[in-house]
């Protein structure tokens, strides 16, 4: 099964409670993997401290133009649906950080004058927490599109157990890439009046997807009820309601899991891996 945690908006707890999701099923006997896709600000591994045993790299092929056999024609211009080609007279100018690496320039080409250049867009940690497997994408520097590493990390993604999907947080296309293939989201929110408005937006990404959500609702005590009618009237599950608590907000900054060093917490998210893993017990959703 494939989990999705996601967010309408940062700072909402999301990574905390991935992190602590994925270490206590891996603690129940459940084979689980962690997969940290905000790899625009991967963070993590600051809190699980894995085992780092294999980095691999994120290439894409970008486009390039061979001047000595281009004829200027403009059709690869044309054909680029995301302009990373420019024809200025007779000669094209590329701009490789727009490229998606979709092929259609080549293909019109009729000089073959498309060449295609790999690019390195990032890299890829493999490693493990006891007995919870951990994956994490790292953007490099001066790169501007996230989402080849996403894919890149969705397709070492094991077919068996449990995969908990840290997503980026909001509704863009890092998050929608990390969504889009999942069993279920789960959306992790504050009752607060800006967290309503994004996990709205959320949900309205989650439905376009054709995926089923679920929410869990952080530092519940701080806002008002109108996250919870929200969630009623859209028929969302409220998989937990996290009380606000400073010793919660520590342990993250420090860089340790709340569910080994805050009284209680632990006994607080053991409700959700319980509901977790009913799910990874039912038939695959077609």
């Amino acid at each position: 099964m494939r989990l999705a945690i996601a967010s309408g908006k940062g700072g909402t707890g999301k990574t905390t409670v991935a992190t602590c999701l994925a270490s206590l099923l891996a603690e129940s006997g459940q084979k689980v993997t962690y997969i940290d896709c905000d790899a625009e600000e991967p963070n993590g591994h600051l809190i699980l401290n894995p085992v780092i045993g294999e980095i691999r790299s994120v290439d894409v092929n970008v486009v390039s133009v061979d001047e000595k056999v281009c004829t200027g024609c403009g059709k690869c211009c044309r054909a680029c649906q995301f302009h990373a080609l420019a024809c200025v007279g007779e000669s094209v100018t590329t701009f490789p950080q727009l490229c998606h690496s979709c092929g259609a320039c080549a293909l019109v080409c009729p000089a073959d004058a498309i060449v295609e250049i790999p690019q390195r867009r990032g890299i890829i940690r493999e490693g493990h927490v006891g007995e919870l497997a951990f994956m994490g994408g790292e953007m490099s520097v001066g790169e501007e599109s996230v989402t080849p590493i996403i894919r890149a990390l969705k397709e070492l993604v094991p077919e068996e157990g449990i995969s908990i999907l840290d997503a980026p947080p909001g509704t863009a296309c890092p998050a929608v890439e990390t969504m889009r293939g999942a069993d279920k989201v789960t959306l992790i929110t504050e009752p607060t009046p800006f967290g309503l408005n994004d996990l709205k937006l959320a949900v309205e990404t989650v439905k376009a997807l054709g995926l089923p959500a679920s929410v869990v609702i952080n530092r519940c005590d701080i806002g008002t009820g109108e996250t919870l009618d929200y969630c009623r009237q859209e028929g969302l599950e409220i998989l937990l309601e996290i009380p606000n608590d400073r010793e919660v907000a520590e342990a993250y900054s420090a860089g340790t899991l709340p569910t080994t060093a805050v009284p209680g917490f632990r006994e607080t998210m053991m409700i959700l891996v319980d509901r977790v893993a009913e799910w990874a017990r039912e038939p695959a959703r077609t």
